[in-house]
């Protein structure tokens, strides 16, 4: 049974290494929140990271946090800007894909609506 009330400190969680210098920090996750039913995570983009095209099986929502960025999703014309303040909603199954622009990291809070994070890649 979960307990009433689980504090998470951002400080304390592991980094995990995405290569060409981006990271992400898992914050309610497998480890320490088993029966809470989504995950959540700060992800770290160095200016020009781009992620590979890629979709859930379930909802996953980005908010910017600090930097700016431009996401790619399957069925919308061009590229969405992503800047501090802007939430994306992604639907189930949907490809998509984000880079960070500009000269500052792009810094995103990502909660997959899901008890384990599941990521297809469109290449793999």
């Amino acid at each position: 049974m979960q307990e009433p009330l689980t504090v998470v400190r951002q400080s304390e969680r592991p980094v995990v290494d995405f290569g060409a210098g981006a990271t992400y920090r898992s914050i309610v996750w497998d480890d320490n929140c088993t029966e809470v039913p989504v995950r959540t995570g700060v992800q770290t983009s160095p200016p020009g990271y781009a992620t590979k095209v890629h979709s859930h099986p379930y909802v996953e929502i980005i908010t910017v946090l600090a930097g700016r960025g431009e996401a790619w999703l399957e069925g919308k014309p061009g590229v969405v800007p992503m800047e501090p303040g802007v939430t994306l909603v992604v639907a189930p199954n949907t490809p998509h894909a984000f880079r960070a622009v500009g000269h500052e990291a792009l810094v995103t809070y990502g909660v997959h609506c899901n008890d384990k994070r599941v990521v297809h890649y469109q290449d793999e």
